[in-house]
């Protein structure tokens, strides 16, 4: 018995429909199927009398079928351009689907830059650093652009944000180009869009003419006078003896405020500083003059017995601002920063100490790498001398007519 022979399957003959169906077949037909406009372009009539765009595809040697929206939703002439696009970009060698899959997840600038935030947090020491780098965003940027997808964003959005205040507020804005810069450029490593809108903004922004505004800070020869002044005002006596210990020692005022017993080796005259309270996160050995250890004898009797050794109302350490209002209060025209400033003048001008040993006292890290890799000590001792001589200094003005 021989078996009938299916015949071979061909191609159809003759040419493929080309925008076969009209607006108005569209619109009225009712009969479930199928009906193909051509290059792959179907409409799908159901049973329910909805009715959709299908797109019959090869991409990447693969036949699928993309679904392009409902009618009326997407009209005729809507639904070939979609079709024709994605042909495109299937004959370029691209994925239409993974594309559109990517659209369809793609995050808001908001939700970026909630995520680089939580990525970079952990590695920030400071809290208010981290408010304020969220905050800035949420105040200028969020309201203009956040809700737009961040594969979106062009130039023209950060410069419309960027250009009222470059010349106005020019450390605001390049602290908010710095961060909008590291939102894309995480967007950009994701794989969410190919470029960073914040480069290449310069020359449409213009130079900026600003100059730097120090610190506001006292002459040196006038140190021992605001010394004396504090002493004399009706502050809390935590907050000016934290002021007369910042100054001695030439540190920061977190340092500071943040200062704990467990810090301190009275018998050694040292406060060491750990990294992780430090600037340069490195730990940092504090030479402690005389006069140091007097005001840790006096914080000691005032203390409540807790781990502070500055301690604020309630034995928390002193507010950010403690110092800068009580210095603001007896009219002295620097923050508690400038003392610092202050410090290394006078090491400048009226001492023979080297360079590196007043660098080395305010915790400065060595530029040159070539220097920092073969210098392996923190010159203490020598420290201890410019300390010791700093405070003589002071007290020598201080007991001036």
């Amino acid at each position: 018995m021989t078996l009938p022979t299916r015949p071979p399957q061909r191609k159809p003959q003759g040419r493929h429909p080309q925008n076969a169906l009209s607006p108005a077949f569209v619109r009225n037909v009712s009969e479930a199927g199928r009906y193909c406009d051509g290059n792959g372009l179907y409409l799908d009539v159901r049973p329910t009398g909805s009715r959709g765009w299908i797109q019959r595809i090869t991409i990447r040697g693969r036949r699928t079928e993309l679904g392009l929206g409902g009618y009326p939703l997407v009209s005729l002439k809507e639904a070939r351009e979609k079709a024709f696009a994605n042909r495109k970009v299937a004959r370029e060698g691209g994925d239409p689907l993974a594309d559109r899959r990517r659209t369809e997840s793609m995050p808001s600038f908001e939700e970026t830059a909630q995520r680089v935030w939580k990525q970079l947090r952990p590695g920030w020491r400071s809290t208010r650093h981290a408010h304020v780098w969220l905050n800035s965003l949420e105040r200028h940027v969020l309201p203009r652009i956040g809700e737009m997808p961040v594969s979106e964003v062009t130039s023209a959005d950060v410069i419309g944000i960027l250009a009222p205040m470059w010349h106005e507020k020019a450390a605001t804005a390049r602290k908010l180009r710095q961060r909008m810069r590291a939102v894309m450029e995480w967007a950009v490593a994701m794989g969410l869009r190919p470029d960073n809108p914040c480069d290449r903004i310069g020359p449409v922004l213009g130079a900026q003419a600003d100059r730097t505004q120090h610190l506001a800070a006292l002459p040196h020869g006038e140190v021992a006078s605001a010394i004396e002044t504090v002493r004399a005002s009706n502050g809390r006596a935590a907050v000016k003896l934290a002021f007369e210990f910042l100054v001695l020692t030439a540190t920061r005022s977190n340092e500071v405020r943040g200062a704990v017993w467990t810090e301190i080796d009275l018998a050694e005259g040292v406060w060491t500083i750990p990294a992780r309270r430090t600037k340069g996160n490195r730990e940092h050995r504090v030479p402690l003059s005389g006069r140091a250890l007097e005001i840790l004898e006096e914080t000691r009797r005032l203390g409540r017995g807790g781990p502070i050794i500055f301690p604020g109302v309630r034995g928390a350490p002193l507010g950010r601002t403690a110092i800068w209002h009580l210095l603001k209060v007896a009219r002295i025209e620097a923050v508690p920063h400038g003392f610092r400033s202050s410090f290394r003048d006078w090491a400048a001008e009226e001492t023979d100490h080297p360079r590196e040993v007043a660098e080395a006292a305010l915790a400065h890290k060595v530029r040159n790498q070539v220097e920092a890799a073969y210098r392996r000590t923190d010159l203490f001792e020598r420290r201890r001398r410019l300390m010791t001589d700093w405070v003589v200094y002071l007290t020598e003005r201080t007991s001036k007519p």
